[in-house]
């Protein structure tokens, strides 16, 4: 099962299986895309996870570069980074800015199953 919505050709096979079996260690059955940056980085969403008491969405930041990709994560409401593969400090400080400023709509959205935008 491969709901890779945003998966370029520029992936490898292995790359592709490594996501797909990430994404199942994590429980998340699909990712939602919410926003491409004007630097090419894109910026998916999972639906809402139920972790014991607490609900949870993980954000997920792609941003294809001359030799692959560079790739972090960051699960809300407590923006705690669970993965950073190559961005820099100042990128996660602006990607946390940004997700403080869009938590309740990746909320929201995640809860709707993405933005419905047809």
């Amino acid at each position: 099962m491969r709901n890779l919505l945003w998966q370029s050709d520029a992936w490898t096979e292995y790359e592709a299986i490594h996501y797909d079996i990430q994404l199942r260690e994590d429980n998340i059955s699909m990712m939602y895309p919410y926003i491409t940056l004007g630097d090419g980085t894109e910026i998916v969403h999972s639906h809402i996870i139920n972790d014991g008491d607490k609900q949870k969405v993980i954000v997920h930041f792609e941003k294809p570069v001359p030799d692959g990709f560079l790739d972090a994560r960051c699960e809300l409401p407590e923006y705690k980074w669970t993965e950073n593969e190559g961005f820099s400090e100042e990128d996660i400080a602006f990607f946390t800015k940004f997700l403080e400023a869009n938590a309740h709509l990746l909320f929201r959205y995640a809860a709707e199953g993405g933005i419905n935008i047809a």
